[in-house]
């Protein structure tokens, strides 16, 4: 059985579908980033990220690196 769930993202409180059932059809498939940043940001929110908060998340860590 296919879960999908209505969200909203503790970042920025917009409103997304959580495709857990079928996470190769979710909207955060496919963002890579590293073990320590994904346990950091379930620390800091509790709960998935929509696309467009992980996108620029992840962007960020490009401006960390040296």
């Amino acid at each position: 059985m296919c879960v999908h769930e209505t969200k909203i993202c503790p970042r920025c409180q917009a409103t997304f579908e959580c495709k857990v059932g079928t996470v190769m059809q979710c909207q955060c498939f496919g963002i890579e980033m590293p073990a320590e940043k994904r346990a950091n940001i379930e620390e800091q929110f509790g709960d998935c990220l929509c696309r467009k908060c992980l996108v620029e998340l992840k962007q960020s860590l490009r401006g960390l690196k040296v």
